[in-house]
């Protein structure tokens, strides 16, 4: 998607509206909360990263964004279109790559796009044109015609996050998407998507629990056992703790040690 229709799009967004926002949400299953009051936003053409380890709630937060699950307490807003009042308006608004792999293996690549591009009511000779727009953004032209079985970990990943972007969202939730990916390939999807934020605009929320996968000019928000302990500024999330770097500054808010060494 260019600037320009990013742009376009947003004259009909309410002015000023982040492009994602939540506030006040809590979730429970059964009598386990896992998630406190959790508030934070993402603007609009930025990387956020969402920071804990796992069993923090990240996933949960991420099936209450996407509508798996139904919020009860507290609202989720996209681009300021509220997920249970408007949610075609929210979610047409959205991509999403989730932890688990969702590519159909006997499907080719340029199939499995297709398929997501019927499901968002796109004809089929527009779905053309942004399946080798997504394809050549992602660096997977070449591959388009083979089974997605055939591809390596990073390449899955690398479709995935085209066909997230295909039918055009401003918004793109990302959990744990380097999960099993080795050095290099983790290191690629990471400045894949961050050339997203800065070419396309889009905001982004990257949740992980890798230190590594964070960057000093980023927003951060720091989920532990289902509250937000800080957000902000890398820097002003370090400093407010007392510490150097993002590392130690995790380690001294949850009082459990730095976030998983991906080595």
């Amino acid at each position: 998607m260019t600037l320009r229709a990013i742009q376009s799009e947003a004259a009909t967004d309410p002015a000023g509206a982040a492009a994602l926002g939540v506030e006040r949400v809590t979730h429970h299953y059964g009598k386990r909360k896992a998630l406190d009051d959790v508030s934070f936003s993402v603007g609009r053409g930025s990387f956020t990263v969402l920071l804990g380890l796992n069993g923090a709630g990240k996933s949960t937060l991420f099936s209450l964004i996407t509508r798996l699950y139904a919020t009860r307490s507290g609202s989720i807003r996209i681009f300021g279109f509220d997920v249970n009042r408007t949610p075609g308006e929210a979610l047409r608004r959205l991509g999403v790559v989730f932890q688990a792999r969702t590519l159909d293996l006997d499907l080719s690549i340029s199939q499995n796009l297709s398929y997501h591009a019927a499901l968002h009511g796109i004809g089929a000779r527009e779905s053309k044109d942004l399946i080798r727009e997504a394809l050549s953004q992602a660096d997977m032209t070449d591959r388009a015609d083979e089974k997605a079985r055939s591809l390596s970990g990073g390449q899955m990943r690398r479709v995935e996050i085209a066909r997230a972007l295909l039918h055009r969202p401003r918004m793109l939730l990302l959990d744990e998407p380097t999960v099993g990916l080795d050095v290099k390939a983790r290191a690629a999807i990471v400045a894949h998507v961050r050339r997203l934020v800065v070419r396309e605009g889009v905001g982004v929320l990257w949740a992980t629990h890798l230190i590594d996968e964070i960057d000093p000019g980023d927003n951060v928000v720091v989920l532990h056992r289902g509250r937000v302990l800080d957000q902000g500024n890398v820097r002003e999330v370090a400093a407010r703790a007392g510490a150097q770097e993002m590392g130690a500054a995790f380690a001294r808010l949850t009082g459990e040690g730095a976030a998983e060494d991906p080595a």
